[in-house]
């Protein structure tokens, strides 16, 4: 069994052959799915999916790339959506000075309503952060001093000292297709200290394909790569780290429900 811990199956790439993808991903193993929100404004799309397929779920937020667009928005916005029952968690949220999408003063404060909003409702956090560690630390820490909040640092390619602070306040770290990238020996290195039940999967599918099939579109099938090559630098079987990354996605989204998953008896 494998969770896909992050993708964002609304996409218009996935539109034409939706059924075969999911499809794939059973055959593979892949169990649940979480459906990441970058854009409040399209969780009608999302929600579609996830009321029509039990086994994906869903999160409310906005992406840092879009930040600009909700310069007015709220925790409350992200709050009043946060309780449909295949919402399970805030995000994905962060901030991004790679691109600069939106300016960095907006990316922070659209940043912190949502952090709002994951203390409000007790919902798991999903961080985006690219080039932009100093700050993404230092307002995790300023608002978790405040009120404590869980989450997860997803699609990690950032530093150790990152990845250490997020450990030191209870969060989880995703791997993704970037982990089996030649030039990603650095971040094998930090995923080889992260312990066991701090760790996640995903494929941020459409993107970062991992290895063998770098350079395709991304799907939740191809998780597997990500977790054969975890598997290996942890140095335990595929199934445990399958299993172990199951566990940790079930123990952080606790909204979701096991139930959701494929039937394979």
């Amino acid at each position: 069994m494998l969770v896909d811990s992050h993708c964002h199956l609304d996409y218009n790439d996935f539109e034409d052959d939706f059924e075969e993808i999911l499809a794939r991903a059973k055959e593979n193993g892949v169990t649940a799915m979480l459906n990441a929100g970058n854009n409040i404004g399209e969780l009608d799309k999302q929600l579609a999916l996830s009321e029509k397929y039990p086994f994906i779920y869903t999160a409310v937020g906005v992406h840092p790339h879009n930040a600009a667009e909700y310069e007015n928005i709220k925790a409350q916005d992200f709050i009043a959506q946060a309780g449909h029952k295949k919402v399970v968690g805030i995000g994905e949220c962060g901030l991004d000075y790679f691109y600069d999408y939106a300016p960095r003063d907006t990316q922070i404060r659209i940043f912190r309503e949502q952090i709002i909003a994951a203390q409000e409702t007790e919902l798991p956090l999903i961080i985006h952060t690219r080039d932009a560690d100093d700050d993404t630390i230092a307002l995790l820490k300023e608002m978790y001093q405040q009120k404590p909040f869980s989450g997860e640092i997803h699609c990690f390619s950032s530093s150790k000292k990152l990845a250490d602070f997020a450990l030191s306040i209870g969060f989880y770290i995703s791997a993704s297709g970037i982990l089996t990238f030649n030039k990603s020996q650095d971040i094998r290195e930090i995923f080889a200290d992260i312990p066991l039940e701090r760790l996640l999967v995903e494929t941020d599918s459409p993107f970062l394909a991992p290895i063998p099939q770098r350079g395709r579109r991304n799907e939740p099938a191809f998780v597997k790569y990500t977790a054969e090559r975890l598997a290996q630098i942890k140095d335990i079987p595929f199934e445990k780290l399958a299993q172990i990354t199951s566990d940790n996605f079930y123990r952080l989204f606790r909204k979701a429900s096991d139930k959701g998953r494929y039937d394979y008896e």
